[in-house]
């Protein structure tokens, strides 16, 4: 998000100064696996369809003007029990909103790709124009742009404190030195709890693990081209399953992951290596669901998530410091947004509004909570 705002106030001609304790893209917070879903198909709640229409057409504008492949339509399998909620809920957003997607049987979910075991009773949606992102290579696209605008990209330069004055007045410090602006914006992502602490925001760290297998048989099943993005619904897992099709080599595997966790951690804290219950879990959900894939476990990594209480983003002004815009709380499907994100804090942090309803999303909403 923070690539993405740099590209977007630059672009429009402001100075920007942008910090990151590492040097970006890196695997510190939770921008990196290789891939990250785009679907507009929203199970999650309809008011963010018309927020995706837009950042798809911000996507092909990145790509258009760095000429740099980031998005690409595999389309998107949603799959579910009888009395599950994401086909139900994929398929009103997608009539609603006009988006091309199928309906499938449990048999035609089974002759078309193979790989999938499902009861019978099971139903799919294929959501067309879905597909993937490269989130290392849209991060760099989004920073050249920004140096290209004139931004000025400080990386391994961690912001030890920020202030801000009755009257706007900003200053940030770092171990380098102190800087001072007319506003800040604020996309620290799993490090929000400490940099935000004085909001006391109902922020959840959680560690995430992403797996990379070696299918057992057939792995041209498994390619892109051959096989959609995928999220599975279960009547015996909360949470939901979700992987890619072949986008590398073989050597790389096939990557899938479990969308939550409830391991509560923070940056500093969380737990790096991958523990034998790790690869236990993700192997019994493959076992169910897709057998062919549970072969050997060629590497893993951990990412973060940041979540809100009711997984919507926190987007909106400081509620002391008109001068400091916050993003916030991405939990775990935000970033397919960030040229929207972007564009949405450049609005803010040059006008004070948005084009876009920003009302579900606003810090006022955890006032109570925050106390």
């Amino acid at each position: 998000m923070g690539s993405a705002a740099a590209a977007s106030l630059a672009e429009r001609g402001h100075a920007v100064l942008a910090f990151d304790p590492y040097t970006p893209p890196h695997a510190h917070g939770s921008s990196h696996g290789k891939s990250r879903i785009f679907r507009q198909a929203y199970w999650e709640d309809p008011r963010y369809v018309h927020l995706l229409l837009r950042a798809r057409e911000l996507w092909d504008k990145l790509e258009r003007d760095t000429g740099t492949k980031l998005l690409h339509v595999t389309g998107a399998l949603m799959i579910t029990p009888p009395q599950g909620q994401l086909v139900l809920r994929s398929a009103e957003a997608a009539r609603q909103f006009n988006l091309p997607h199928e309906m499938l049987s449990a048999a035609e979910l089974i002759r078309r790709w193979p790989v999938f075991r499902v009861a019978s009773d099971t139903t799919a949606l294929l959501e067309h124009n879905a597909g993937y992102l490269v989130p290392e290579l849209c991060i760099e696209r989004q920073l050249v742009q920004a140096s290209r605008a004139g931004a000025e990209l400080h990386f391994d330069e961690p912001v030890l404190e920020w202030s801000a004055s009755p009257q706007g007045a900003i200053t940030v410090r770092t171990p380098r030195g102190r800087y001072s602006a007319g506003h800040l914006v604020i996309t620290a992502g799993p490090w929000v709890p400490q940099v935000l602490s004085e909001m006391q925001l109902p922020l959840q760290v959680t560690r995430q693990v992403l797996y990379w297998f070696a299918p057992r048989d057939k792995p041209e099943l498994f390619r892109e081209g051959n096989l959609p993005i995928y999220l599975i619904e279960s009547n015996d897992h909360p949470r939901i399953l979700y992987g890619f099709p072949l986008i590398g080599p073989d050597t790389e595997g096939i990557k899938v992951a479990v969308h939550g966790s409830s391991d509560v951690c923070t940056p500093e804290t969380v737990r790096r290596e991958i523990l034998p219950e790790d690869e236990r879990s993700i192997r019994e959900r493959l076992e169910h669901t897709i057998p062919l894939l549970a072969g050997r476990l060629l590497r893993a990594e951990t990412c973060l998530y940041t979540m809100t209480p009711d997984e919507h983003f926190v987007l909106g002004a400081h509620p002391h410091f008109p001068a400091v815009t916050i993003a916030a709380g991405f939990s775990g499907h935000g970033f397919k947004f960030a040229p929207l994100i972007g564009e949405i804090l450049a609005d803010l942090a040059a006008t004070g509004q948005s084009r876009q309803d920003l009302a579900m999303f606003s810090p006022a909403r955890f006032a109570k909570t925050a106390g």
